[in-house]
């Protein structure tokens, strides 16, 4: 690591007591800082979070925000779920307190190069291929960031000439200071988010901070096709490399290819890995096939866009399971995609009287309590030769943990429905 002297004996309050809020608090106490953690939920999660603290003199502060936390600190760490209107945000900005990210204060300590993925949709399968593509060509590479396993929780082992390759949300790139991706990729822009964002230019300009510290001796790795993206080039110092969709290879895999060809990676090399690649957990996962119906967990798909890819890449009739937290788009775009192949939809969460709206009229629709009663009410009414997908096209934190928690209590009901079990939720 570098830096390291740079936080000891600071106090530092944390926001967010999750796993990247964990592995931020147990870096900076074995550093020598002073640090505090809030989180505005006390629930089992966060006591469980709370209790792999590495010491007892890391002070916890769950199910509420003391201004004092903020007001004694010398800097606030805010966790990517943590929206900037949150009180230990406003008081921060009130008391002329820094506020960076997790990925901010792993990246100052970094001796790695650094990789850096963000984009409306691929970014997981972008970020995990980009790491096997590194590591098919000898290198030492770590996989990190949003993709599961928080950036400062492998800090650690991280040494010069190793790599890392970073899946970064708009969320921790808000509030970044000197972040500097040796490469930087922006893989698409749609409308997302929108519950936290005005409109979709205060979305990119999240998006294109990924690239604002780079000089010209970084790179930054652009989606040709996406105007919005082509118009952010002429404000990069870095050098901008596009790719598009050629031959028969998806965006993804000629994103990744841009990024390999930047590091002297061969492109045989890269097509071998993309042969041998099956995917991703909660991508178009398929779970489990009852009475020749299958089921599809496509948890991570938080975005219509999302949705769409999904439907597309499906040749069978489709009974839809979707729904969760509302993120501010419409789910009308995937009507194209959708009208012709879904046969009906199964909406759950806090979101399904908007998605009844946008989608009313064009295939039969059923609003569920649970996820439970909705797989139960597809499964009813499948057919063998229909494929049930789960393809949420909101977040998941009306009613779950994470995407990967609802993916795998989709998987779970599933699983045990195929075994002749009462499914649970």
């Amino acid at each position: 690591m570098k830096n390291t002297k740079y936080f000891k004996g600071k106090n530092i309050t944390i926001v967010g007591l999750a796993r990247s809020g964990l592995a931020c608090a147990n870096l900076l106490y074995e550093l020598g800082a002073c640090v505090r953690v809030t989180d505005i939920n006390d629930n089992p999660q966060t006591r469980e979070f709370a209790s792999r603290l590495s010491s007892k003199d890391i002070l916890v502060e769950l199910g509420s925000h003391s201004e004092n936390f903020i007001r004694q600190s010398d800097m606030v760490i805010i966790s990517p779920g943590v929206p900037s209107c949150a009180p230990p945000v406003a008081w921060a900005k009130e008391f002329a307190k820094p506020v960076i990210s997790e990925i901010e204060l792993a990246a100052a300590l970094c001796p790695a190069e650094i990789i850096a993925v963000t984009g409306s949709n691929g970014k997981t399968t972008v970020t995990t291929l980009i790491g096997k593509v590194l590591e098919e060509s000898g290198r030492r590479v770590f996989v990190c960031g949003n993709i599961g396993n928080p950036f400062c929780a492998e800090i650690k082992k991280l040494k010069q000439g190793d790599f890392v390759v970073l899946e970064v949300s708009s969320f921790q790139l808000e509030t970044i200071k000197d972040f500097k991706p040796r490469i930087a990729v922006i893989l698409n822009l749609t409308p997302n988010h929108l519950d936290r964002y005005n409109d979709i230019q205060e979305y990119l300009d999240a998006k294109k901070r990924i690239f604002v510290n780079q000089d010209i001796n970084d790179y930054l790795v652009l989606n040709a096709d996406d105007p919005l993206l082509n118009a952010a080039a002429r404000e990069a110092e870095s050098k901008v490399v596009f790719f598009n969709k050629e031959g028969l290879l998806n965006p993804n895999q000629n994103a990744v290819i841009a990024v390999g060809k930047i590091l002297g990676i061969k492109l045989e090399d890269m097509l071998s890995v993309f042969q041998k690649f099956k995917g991703i957990k909660h991508r178009m996962e398929e779970v489990a096939e009852i009475g020749g119906v299958k089921f599809i967990n496509d948890s991570k798909a938080t975005t219509a866009d999302s949705a769409i890819w999904a439907i597309s890449n499906i040749s069978s009739p489709i009974i839809l399971i979707a729904g969760g937290r509302h993120k501010g788009i419409s789910y009308r775009v995937i009507l194209d995609a959708a009208g012709k192949k879904v046969k009906k939809a199964f909406l759950i969460g806090e979101a399904r009287d908007i998605i009844a709206g946008d989608l009313n009229g064009v295939f039969p629709i059923e609003k569920t309590d649970s996820l439970e009663e909705a797989i139960a009410g597809a499964y009813e009414q499948a057919k063998p030769g229909d494929c049930i997908l789960f393809s949420p096209m909101c977040s998941s934190f009306d009613m779950f943990r994470d995407y990967e928690h609802r993916g795998e209590v989709f998987k779970r009901i599933v699983l045990d429905l195929a075994q002749g079990k009462k499914a649970y939720g």
